[in-house]
């Protein structure tokens, strides 16, 4: 009986030292698949999600930089169009009559 016990202890090491193995190589593997991963994304030039932000943040502001001077400009393109349109109060000045020399 004691036989018995003995060879179900090792059996019992055995398997649970397989599986600490196979756990660890799991382990690994996922790791060394991440790094290719990361490899192979990091050629690929994309970018990380905070610069992506920050660039998103810039356009963001310049689109409305270029609104508020878009609207300045037509403010100040209507407030030039009606003084183009007036006619001038003043006469236009006219040459004085060319003087013919006296005969003498």
């Amino acid at each position: 009986m004691q036989s018995e016990n003995r060879i179900f202890d090792d059996f019992a090491k055995m398997v649970n030292g397989i599986a600490g193995t196979v756990a660890g190589a799991g382990r690994e593997a996922e790791a060394a698949m991440r790094e290719r991963a990361k490899e192979w994304i990091g050629r690929m030039d994309f970018v990380s999600r905070e610069e992506f932000e920050a660039v998103k943040e810039m356009a963001a502001k310049a689109r409305a930089e270029a609104e508020a001077l878009k609207a300045r400009l037509d403010k100040l393109e209507g407030a030039a169009k009606p003084a183009a349109v007036r006619t001038p109060t003043a006469k236009p000045a006219t040459k004085p009559a060319a003087r013919k020399p006296k005969a003498k």
